[in-house]
């Protein structure tokens, strides 16, 4: 049975799912958008704020399941405009560091809250 997961640190589920699952030694994260966990709006700026908050918000909900971004194993990008595909990847780039997890972008015509980028992770747990 899969085990939700939840953290403040992450913007809460505002629909009928979690933040995130445990299951089978994986954690697979809902797709997070650019709302800071606080005040639930979505952060000033553009796709480059916004894609630095989700990695952010992506970070908190792996810590609560005992997990970083140094585990992820896979992650799907949402864009709403591949013109945002550069200042997407740079940012990305700065979290992932080194780790290179696979990867697929995926244009979209419109994601929640008009925002420009949502992302979700795939990570395994422990060894």
């Amino acid at each position: 049975m899969p085990s939700p997961v939840h953290t403040d640190d992450a913007p809460a589920a505002i629909g009928p799912y979690s933040q995130a699952v445990i299951s089978g030694g994986f954690v697979f994260t809902a797709g997070q958008i650019a709302l800071d966990p606080a005040t639930m709006q979505i952060v000033p700026g553009g796709v480059a704020e916004q894609t630095d908050r989700v990695m952010h918000n992506l970070a908190a909900v792996l810590a609560a399941a005992g997990c970083d971004l140094s585990r992820v194993v896979k992650t799907t990008v949402f864009l709403v405009d591949m013109a945002d595909f550069a200042a997407m990847n740079e940012i990305y780039g700065r979290h992932f560091g080194e780790h290179r997890p696979a990867r697929s972008t995926v244009a979209v015509s419109g994601l929640p809250r008009n925002v420009r980028v949502e992302i979700e992770v795939v990570a395994r747990i422990g060894e």
